[in-house]
């Protein structure tokens, strides 16, 4: 293998997967990449396909081979550092052999904070949607075959950016670039074509926002899947830098 950093963040929905792939393009050395596997995903998951919005529209402009698509990140050589932003549950039975040559990132969040804001686009989702019993398995993957990780909780970030993003470029062995912290509130070239759908906030953004407390009433509808996502969250932040 070259000698090119090729970073992959395994993220759940809603957890500044996005702010954090705008950080990263703010480096000069650095180019970003979304959800590379999300045609793949919907080809191979036709439940997820009639609710995903904008689904017709990924399938037809993305590559629908999850092998290609492993193919071209560990081709790519445009940049000396590449930040592959993934969806941990688009791997579904792509190869993981892969992992042994990238930077693994794990980006989780607290289902309190994360499950209203996706029930906001996606009714009703279960623990596949979500991501935190993937993000188990892939942990224990890691473990098994000696892959190197480390753990990013979302509220870390946003409660100190510069301290957390100071600890993710060590974990990664590239430099602190201080431009990661701040960027111009506008769409990116880079962004997948449903950000239409989902990335409104990061659009009006100029860096990470404060963390606030959710100060609605968690929705009770929700109860059953928060307690199935607690004790997954909990081991992960045991790991979180």
């Amino acid at each position: 293998m070259d000698n090119i950093k090729r970073i992959c963040l395994w993220s759940g929905p809603r957890n500044i997967s996005t702010a954090l792939m705008y950080s990263f393009a703010q480096r000069n050395d650095t180019k970003v990449f979304d959800e590379p596997l999300y045609a793949y995903y919907l080809k191979h998951h036709p439940e997820a396909h009639s609710y995903h919005p904008g689904s017709q529209d990924i399938l037809m402009m993305m590559e629908n081979n999850g092998d290609k698509v492993i193919e071209m990140m560990l081709n790519t050589n445009e940049k000396p550092v590449l930040f592959f932003k993934h969806m941990t549950h688009h791997l579904l039975g792509v190869n993981r052999d892969f992992m042994k040559n990238t930077v693994n990132i794990i980006l989780t969040r607290d289902p309190k904070d994360m499950l209203p804001s996706f029930d906001k686009v996606i009714k009703n989702p279960t623990i596949n949607d979500v991501g935190y019993a993937l993000h188990i398995e892939l942990l224990e993957y890691f473990e098994k075959h000696n892959i190197p990780f480390t753990v990013l909780d979302s509220k870390k970030v946003l409660l100190n950016p510069e301290e957390t993003l100071q600890k993710l470029c060590d974990f990664a062995k590239i430099e602190f670039d201080a431009n990661m912290l701040s960027w111009q509130p506008q769409q990116r070239k880079e962004d997948g074509i449903w950000a239409k759908y989902w990335y409104s906030n990061v659009h009006k953004s100029s860096g990470f926002q404060e963390y606030k407390p959710k100060e609605t009433p968690f929705p009770k509808h929700l109860n059953s899947l928060l307690s199935e996502c607690q004790p997954h969250y909990e081991k992960l932040i045991s790991y979180s830098i």
